[in-house]
């Protein structure tokens, strides 16, 4: 999430988040937090269309919070708000995990359906091969030969 964003969850101005996070930078390693380099801002810039009043949030490269740096976020900003928006935050968080893990559950198991569906086909085509063969000698018997005991009539 984009501090700007954050700071409006947390009801703060988007300078005063960005002076608390300055102030306690050892609590924000790289994997929490960055900050976008001047190109990345460039891009970023030139793909938002703003108003002139939006235009003041824009001057600074914004700081780019993961999952942990939000709820580190939540600890320096200790308002009410701040844990409520915290709460909610990382419930959004864990819902976000539960539907990658149950979307990941359902990706293997129609694997283990289709690998099953695989070797089933290959046993149901090996199943008619041999019927066919069993069909060929059932049609085209060999001549048997008699059995029993031969009396000469003479």
């Amino acid at each position: 999430m984009i501090d700007r964003h954050l700071a409006e969850l947390y009801g703060v101005e988007t300078k005063v988040l960005k002076q608390a996070v300055k102030r306690n930078l050892e609590r924000f390693p790289e994997d929490f937090m960055f900050e976008m380099t001047k190109e990345e801002f460039e891009i970023w810039r030139s793909q938002i269309v703003t108003s002139k009043s939006d235009k003041m949030g824009l001057r600074y490269a914004p700081f780019c919070f993961t999952e942990q740096g939000v709820t580190m976020l939540s600890c320096i900003l200790n308002s009410k708000r701040a844990i409520e928006v915290n709460i909610r935050v990382i419930r959004v968080f864990i819902k976000m995990r539960e539907m990658l893990v149950e979307n990941l559950s359902l990706r293997l198991e129609i694997e283990s359906i289709k690998k099953k569906l695989s070797n089933y086909d290959k046993s149901i085509e090996l199943v008619f091969r041999y019927l066919d063969e069993l069909l060929e000698k059932h049609e085209n018997p060999e001549p048997r030969k008699q059995i029993g005991f031969r009396i000469n009539k003479e």
